[in-house]
């Protein structure tokens, strides 16, 4: 590992400041991406901004029945969060289905939006890539390839984005809060994260310097019926093969309002807005689901060794649509 500076910010004015002063710099939450990728020589930061000490570790109600989730606050706490749980339960579920719990104890909010692709190309920096080394080409096209991208993929990049709960916060309809020289804005957690078309470097829309700090969760899908699904190799610890998170909202014998997005399937989480378009207005029935998630996925481009993760996300939805709404025919 290469020397680097380290300073701790005491407000986010401050760690913006930081960031700026020092050209290389990195944010370090709680470093369980960053420092790994910096013993592989991916990351070499010339200064470490630690921001683990801001005042954002805290989960607050809001007026209007919405949640603002601090940046720091930890994946372990936002998962037992009792708000959380009762009205937002997918994004518990998710949460609780990444990394391991030694691991959830540490990793942020704003970490876990901002971890990069488990790709092994990328980690291995003898080995072609165009996200950590733009220009070098991709290894993976014709190597390894089974746990890669089938939708929205480019000749540049076929990289996954590794995590669970940006998954769930994407079809919950969350907002990311940003702080940088131009002061502080929100993003829909849908748009956070870039398709990697010819600059997969790139993980997301957020500009030099800019800070998260926080996440919130609307009140228009609080308390609606909703899960997270993962399909992976093993029974723990494991990044997703696919998965899905689902919110469903019927009434009437129609579907009123309906959060559908895919993982591990796209170099970001993937929003079904084709599916969910669908789906408004239909009847929650079986058929209807299939031919929802049929649409959806009638985009992806499959590689040489990774055509089940069709079949397995559109499983994954079905039962997972079924499982909010049983059906009222086949």
């Amino acid at each position: 590992m290469k020397p680097y500076a380290y300073a701790r910010a005491d407000s986010v004015e401050e760690a913006a400041e930081l960031y700026a002063a020092h050209p290389g710099a990195r944010y370090l939450g709680g470093g369980t991406n960053l420092v790994d990728l910096m013993k592989l020589g991916v990351e070499e930061p010339s200064t470490l901004v630690d921001v683990s000490r801001l005042p954002l570790d805290t989960v607050d109600e809001l007026s209007d029945g919405s949640i603002r989730i601090g940046a720091t606050v930890r994946n372990s706490d936002l998962a037992a969060h009792p708000v959380v749980r009762d009205r937002w339960p997918a994004l518990s579920q998710a949460l609780l289905a990444g990394a391991s719990g030694q691991l959830r104890n540490v990793a942020t909010t704003g970490g876990n939006l901002l971890q990069r692709t488990r790709c092994p190309y990328f980690q291995d920096t003898g080995k072609p890539c165009n996200k950590r080394a733009p220009g070098s080409g991709c290894g993976a096209l014709d190597g390894v390839h089974r746990d890669h991208a089938v939708l929205g993929h480019s000749p540049q990049c076929i990289a996954t984005h590794p995590s669970d709960m940006a998954v769930a916060l994407a079809a919950l309809d969350a907002e990311v809060e940003l702080h940088g020289a131009d002061g502080p804005r929100t993003v829909p957690v849908a748009e956070f994260h870039r398709l990697p078309g010819d600059h997969p470097e790139q993980d997301t829309v957020i500009r030099p310097g800019e800070l998260i700090t926080g996440v919130v969760l609307p009140g228009a899908t609080a308390g609606l019926p909703s899960l997270y699904r993962k399909a992976r190799d093993r029974a723990s610890y494991a990044f997703a093969l696919a998965s899905v998170a689902a919110v469903l909202d019927v009434g009437g014998g129609v579907v009123r309002q309906v959060g559908l997005a895919f993982g591990g399937v796209a170099h970001r989480p993937w929003r079904a807005r084709l599916a969910e378009e669908a789906l408004l207005g239909a009847a929650p029935t079986t058929a209807a689901f299939e031919r929802a998630a049929d649409l959806e996925l009638a985009a992806a481009q499959p590689l040489r060794d990774n055509g089940y993760k069709v079949r397995l996300a559109r499983n994954l939805a079905v039962d997972a649509l079924r499982r909010l709404a049983p059906p009222t025919s086949a």
